[in-house]
């Protein structure tokens, strides 16, 4: 789950790392102006990249802060309304880094990236520059980044940005993050300060971190995740279904090689009884592109009559073309002809069907 940028300041706060004074506000009647020091940045608190290109972060002073926050409150960024803003104060920025970790999963190890200059454009640096960032793994297992390879990292950089490299690394790891970065990095006559910071927390570790929430799902991905489902929606006009993650990945690729676009990916898991099967089939009916569902199970723990009562008991208004084999079969497919519900013995026929009747 991403963390808004005053969210993961409060963290990156609480390990060390230096942070402008701010206050976050959803009204522009909650400013206090004792609380602004003069010069400040007014930042919408929203989930975009690129947020200071879209006219997300606006300069102002004690004189215009109320307004330029009131602006941002009533306009979007990037199609998301601003229900909040960061107030801070403006650093005298004297130097910008960029500094970003995460997993190297090829190495199953963490690995830092650094470069001397940071700031909005550090992509097309990187495009144009790669040798410009520069980077270390190291092993997991060792409380701190070695204090060589934080010389190696950083090279010429103030000492102090090694040791805000290093508190990124605790954050890293106290937070169960898949990402940790700050761009930029600052240096100011007051020290070293991160002016902007991104967070993004391992979704299966957020009940210990005390995130009871995760604000990333859509609705229907938070009514999945009751059930018990693994489910992405992925935007085409096929739904799918299927137990088991091989054989629904295989689906998706026969879909896309015969032309189609997959609108979910949907796994119910081993033993799904009729109910399981009912709310599956409603949920992937619920996506607004989907045109026609696949619906492509295998019957081993899971019944095959079973699958049938769920697919009739759902009840819903887009066509559902089905291959069902193994346990139970034969009663499965008798249950669901009697309703009319069409089937074909092989996933590669039920893929082209469905394909047909999107086109």
């Amino acid at each position: 789950m991403k963390l808004l940028e005053y969210e993961a300041k409060q963290l990156f706060a609480d390990e060390g790392i230096k942070v402008p004074q701010g206050l976050v506000v959803s009204n522009p009647d909650e400013i206090r102006m004792d609380m602004i020091p003069g010069k400040v940045v007014v930042k919408a608190q929203v989930d975009v990249g690129g947020r200071g290109k879209a006219g997300g972060v606006l300069m102002a002073d004690r004189d215009t802060v109320t307004d330029t926050a009131r602006q941002l409150l009533n306009t979007k960024i990037k199609g998301l309304p601003v229900p909040r803003v960061l107030i801070e104060e403006r650093l005298d920025i004297q130097h910008e880094y960029f500094v970003s970790i995460t997993m190297d999963r090829a190495k199953k190890q963490p690995v830092i990236l650094f470069a001397e200059t940071g700031g909005m454009d550090i992509e097309e640096t990187a495009r144009k520059n790669p040798d410009a960032v520069r980077s270390v793994t190291f092993n997991p297992l060792l409380p701190d980044v070695p204090a060589f390879l934080l010389r190696e990292l950083c090279g010429a950089a103030p000492s102090e940005i090694q040791k805000t490299v290093n508190r990124l690394y605790h954050v890293f790891c106290h937070k169960d993050a898949l990402l940790a970065e700050i761009n930029p990095l600052v240096t100011t006559p007051a020290g070293v300060y991160a002016a902007d910071a991104k967070l993004i927390i391992d979704d299966n570790s957020l009940a210990r971190q005390g995130i009871t929430v995760n604000r990333d799902l859509t609705e229907r991905e938070r009514e999945a995740e009751k059930h018990g489902f693994s489910f992405v929606e992925l935007g085409g006009t096929i739904g799918v279904i299927g137990n088991g993650a091989g054989l629904t990945m295989s689906t998706l690729d026969l879909i896309e090689y015969y032309g189609g676009k997959a609108a979910d990916f949907l796994d119910v898991g081993g033993g799904a009884d009729s109910e399981r099967v009912m709310h599956a089939v409603r949920l992937v009916a619920s996506v607004p592109t989907v045109k026609v569902i696949v619906v492509n199970l295998l019957g081993g723990i899971t019944r095959c009559d079973e699958v049938a009562r769920g697919i009739i008991s759902a009840g819903v208004g887009v066509p559902v073309i089905v291959r069902i084999a193994g346990t139970n079969a034969d009663e499965g497919r008798k249950l669901l002809q009697e309703k009319g519900y069409e089937m074909l013995d092989t996933m590669d026929l039920v893929v082209k069907k469905a394909v047909e009747v999107t086109r």
